[in-house]
């Protein structure tokens, strides 16, 4: 090798570690491979948005490098979620009250589709039926884990929160409830018109009070994320207990009415007993007897429903009740809900015409 050729080798050597340097990516900033380019006055720029690169800490939430970004994400959360505030405010007696609400939603959605597992889906063999109840499941399944996740949202306390996740062995009132429903879905003597009925009731009774309660939140402009919730899914099971009674009336072998008024009634005094251990205290606006008229309210709905008399002739003595669309027809509240139903599909033909004649 000449010395003239070994000398431009050094220079080239020197001029491209003069390079490297300058593009340098500090060890432990960024690891992706990301270019960089000279900026005028010797500034390195990145090519691609800072973002975008991999930082070694970023499975780690602190420390926060973009303040600004940081607080639009906890206005966002705040806004999200402001029901644990109002749950924070709430009295003792209220939260003991929808603590034993929301145990009682978290396991009666599974009971529900242990039944319609375990004896309808195999006894049914209408297929438009057995359509309706492979939807119903699925639908159970997404109440279940709303339900659930209002438990593990609101009750910060492990022992307490557990406690109600085991309602049916940990909480009498709701082992009652669940013992009832879960002796007709074991009957093996009991006929299928009488299991309809036992669970239009479960449906129709056993939730009634329920949602009347979350609705009396409601009307206090308290929890919106559980009222909303509670809105979608009370619509829910208005639905599945009208296709129960859809059910019952298409049944060539009935029970007799005065099976059905007991089995209703029996429905009646367990939740009733349910109500005096959920709300052992008058709050304002909601005790028990109000609660028990309520009850007996949407009792006599659904015996109409089932063809039979009413049994108690009781009145709602709920107005913020009324206000949620109360249709005189089963246990409760068909509010049309926006944003729920999945656009178009209980759209008629005609109302998918495009004309220039619409009122507006």
């Amino acid at each position: 090798m000449s010395l003239a050729t070994r000398d431009l080798n050094v220079l080239n050597n020197l001029k491209n570690t003069t390079r490297d340097k300058e593009n340098h990516v500090p060890e432990g900033t960024i690891t992706t491979t990301a270019k960089v380019e000279k900026k005028r006055g010797g500034r390195l720029v990145w090519k691609m948005s800072p973002f975008c690169g991999r930082t070694p800490g970023r499975f780690v939430m602190f420390p926060i490098e973009y303040e600004d970004i940081w607080r639009m994400y906890k206005k966002a959360e705040a806004s999200f979620w402001t029901d644990l505030p109002h749950w924070d405010s709430l009295k003792p007696e209220e939260r003991h009250f929808i603590s034993h609400i929301l145990a009682f939603f978290a396991a009666s959605d599974g009971i529900v589709n242990e039944n319609l597992v375990e004896r309808f889906s195999q006894e049914v063999q209408v297929t438009e039926a057995r359509c309706f109840y492979g939807f119903q499941m699925a639908i159970e399944n997404v109440h279940s884990e709303m339900y659930s996740l209002l438990i593990d949202t609101y009750i910060k306390d492990a022992a307490e929160r557990e406690r109600l996740f085991n309602a049916i062995e940990t909480m009498p009132c709701i082992k009652r409830k669940a013992d009832w429903a879960l002796r007709w879905i074991g009957d093996r003597s009991a006929g299928f018109g009488e299991r309809v009925v036992a669970f239009a009731a479960v449906e129709g009774i056993f939730f009634s009070g329920s949602f009347a309660s979350i609705f009396w939140l409601k009307k206090r402009g308290l929890m919106p994320g559980l009222t909303f919730s509670n809105e979608l899914i009370s619509r829910d099971e208005g639905l599945h207990t009208d296709f129960a009674c859809l059910m019952f009336s298409h049944l060539v072998h009935k029970p007799s009415a005065e099976r059905v008024r007991q089995i209703v009634c029996d429905a009646v005094i367990i939740e009733q007993e349910f109500l005096t251990d959920a709300l052992p205290v008058a709050l304002i606006g909601m005790n028990c007897e109000l609660m028990k008229r309520y009850i007996e309210f949407v009792a006599d709905r659904l015996l109409i429903e089932l063809g039979c008399e009413k049994v108690y002739n009781s009145e709602n003595p709920f107005d913020f009740m009324e206000h949620i669309s109360l249709e005189g027809k089963t246990n409760f509240f068909e509010k049309k809900v926006g944003e729920y139903q999945k656009a178009g599909v209980m759209a008629k033909k005609e109302d998918q015409v495009f004309t220039l004649d619409a009122d507006f």
